[in-house]
């Protein structure tokens, strides 16, 4: 009620003269025609403007957006490929530790093989030296009971039998025992 009652005051005049109630039709019309004229104005100078600069923001927020996006897609397959070659990566390592384990185990089986061979060939070659060393000093103890021998029967023969004939006998002796 109260709206009502300040509008009928301001319409009947029955207030101050020039007072903010107070209503002027000159006034009224030289606002509105002022009001249309900005807005044709602002219409053709600086309506496109905005307009066409609030479309190019829009545009360049929908094309951000977009790079945004295709950036995100182009991340994710990356991390994929990555963690398909990390895969792969560890795929080979654990491979090449294999292989080198392998060939840890065949190099020391090898190894084991040449270290027996050696040691067997180094029984041999001390068996064959003992023989040998065996065979020479049957030699020289065959030859030292040969002369014991004949040391021995010249001294009982003494003047029967000579030295090279006793020598010999003893010797064709002793090879007929070494024979059996």
């Amino acid at each position: 009620m109260i709206l009502a009652d300040l509008f009928v005051v301001a319409l009947a005049g029955g207030g101050e003269s020039g007072g903010p109630l107070d209503v002027n039709p000159g006034v009224i019309l030289w606002t509105v025609v002022t009001f249309i004229f900005l807005l044709l104005i602002l219409k053709k100078i600086a309506w496109k403007p905005i307009l066409n600069s609030l479309k190019e923001r829009e545009s360049f927020i929908k094309e951000s957006l977009e790079k945004a996006e295709t950036a995100k897609k182009d991340a994710e397959k990356l991390i994929a490929d990555n963690k398909q070659n990390m895969l792969k990566a560890e795929d080979e390592a654990r491979k090449i530790i294999n292989q080198s384990r392998e060939y840890a185990e065949k190099l020391k089986s090898q190894i084991l093989g040449e270290s027996k061979l050696q040691a067997k060939k180094m029984i041999d070659d001390a068996a064959s030296e003992i023989e040998r060393k065996n065979a020479e000093a049957f030699n020289k103890l065959k030859d030292q009971v040969a002369d014991i021998a004949i040391q021995s029967a010249e001294k009982i023969l003494r003047e029967s039998l000579d030295k090279d004939k006793q020598i010999k006998l003893v010797k064709k002796y002793l090879d007929d025992l070494s024979n059996n």
